[in-house]
């Protein structure tokens, strides 16, 4: 049976190793930036520091949440990005080539019965989906992951399983008060399975399995998901990843072969789109980008990050010298009761205002009038999430039989070295074109 998928999977992709070395020129020219909110509109964005101990913030209406991603030899925003994480060295992650990990706390019960993780695209790509692509659909829900369902024939394709039994890690966090601070997922540790505090205590009276692949397949079951509820106010974890989707060399690795995606790429799509929603309302709770910048894109990006790092630059140094002039000033204020009283001089406080002062004193109510202030933090705003086709089940093509989900649910969940993420590379490679936002090609 490996056999006969792997040959299926070379059928349906098309690989040809002669263009490897073109691929990798053409990957040259591209830089990665991975963003996160809590919308699909990308004016509410922020941008992600990959494999970094800086997580990124968002807030909607539903939830609000953290990010954290790594990326094996990353080579993209910001710059000053390393090329690797700690996480790597877990042995658990040594084949792994990224991983997606969630920090969120609900503002209301969601249920978990239509909440899906996965990817989408806001365009159709049945005219760019090559020979194969039903046939090795079929194999990978029949055999590999049958919690998926797809329809790569929508004017709006997408590719989304159960939240629930998609992430390879699931933690059930304590409850969290409604403005307290949250942790992020670690950077430099694996999340594992499990619950801590009280969220023990939710998956015990659960009955939810303590194994990872065992709580994926419990939740293949539409039963065990109506029993389960994202709770107001509780901290959940949950940690993606996959060794199929190589971000640092553009490429899919399937079993036998690697395919370079970088050629199918061109100027007016390039973002891998994973989403968490409901997807009967079509309630987006969290977003989550990768991008290919290209061209002027690189330049302009490259631009904003220089601009900036001279931006903080000048504002360390003028608060080292705030701290200066105050440490001066406290100097003489401990001789002044034995020194004579200094007249008052005119003076230049740390903004550049002119002022009246004793030597030494620095003025705080003065407003800003240089560079030097401190830029403002652009708020998360809320926005109303698109609208995606309700359905409930994959709309297979023509010559790909269907399967019901609740069928599929009496077979083996894929633990992370499966191919459920195959298909999340079938679709990436079996889109030729760079619009293949969901799964790399869909």
């Amino acid at each position: 049976m490996a056999s006969l998928i792997k040959d299926k999977l070379k059928s349906a992709t098309g690989h040809n190793a002669a263009e490897d070395a073109e691929a990798k020129r053409e990957a040259d020219k591209y830089r990665l930036q991975v963003t996160a909110g809590g919308s699909y509109d990308k004016a509410t964005h922020r941008p992600v520091a990959v494999n970094t101990g800086e997580a990124t913030y968002f807030e909607n209406k539903h939830l609000r949440g953290k990010v954290q991603v790594r990326i094996r030899n990353f080579q993209g925003l910001p710059s000053t990005s390393p090329s690797s994480s700690p996480y790597f060295e877990d042995p658990h992650h040594a084949k792994d080539q990224y991983s997606l990990a969630l920090s969120f706390v609900p503002k209301h019960d969601i249920p978990s019965l239509y909440a899906v993780w996965g990817n989408d695209f806001d365009h159709p790509v049945r005219d760019r989906l090559p020979p194969g692509f039903n046939t090795a659909f079929k194999i990978v829900k029949d055999f590999i992951d049958p919690g998926l369902s797809c329809d790569a024939y929508a004017d709006e394709p997408w590719l989304y399983g159960p939240a629930l039994s998609s992430w390879f890690a699931l933690v059930v966090g304590d409850k969290i008060g409604q403005d307290a601070d949250f942790p992020a997922p670690r950077e430099d540790a694996a999340m594992e399975e499990g619950g801590e505090g009280s969220g023990s205590e939710v998956r015990q009276h659960l009955g939810l399995p303590e194994n990872n692949k065992k709580r994926r397949k419990h939740f293949l079951s539409a039963a065990h998901r109506e029993g389960f509820t994202f709770e107001n106010g509780r901290l959940y974890q949950a940690d993606f990843y996959n060794p199929y989707l190589d971000f640092g060399n553009f490429s899919l690795k399937l079993p036998g072969f690697s395919l370079k995606v970088i050629k199918y790429i061109d100027e007016k799509s390039h973002c891998l789109r994973y989403v968490f929603k409901d997807r009967e309302s079509g309630e987006v709770y969290m977003n989550v980008n990768f991008e290919l910048l290209m061209g002027k894109e690189v330049d302009d990006a490259l631009a904003r990050e220089k601009s900036g790092m001279r931006t903080s630059q000048v504002r360390a140094g003028a608060v080292e010298g705030v701290e200066e002039q105050s440490q001066a000033g406290a100097m003489k204020e401990n001789t002044s009761d034995s020194a004579p009283k200094a007249p008052q001089q005119h003076s230049t406080n740390v903004n550049g205002v002119a002022e009246t002062s004793q030597p030494g004193s620095v003025t705080k109510d003065a407003a800003p009038t240089d560079a030097r202030e401190a830029p403002r933090v652009a708020n998360v705003t809320e926005s109303t999430p698109d609208t995606f086709p309700n359905s409930t089940d994959c709309r297979s093509a023509p010559d790909a039989a269907a399967s019901t989900p609740e069928a599929s649910a009496q077979n083996t969940a894929p633990d992370k070295d499966q191919v459920s993420e195959i298909s999340e590379l079938l679709q990436a490679s079996a889109t030729s074109d760079r619009r293949s936002d969901a799964r790399g090609i869909l």
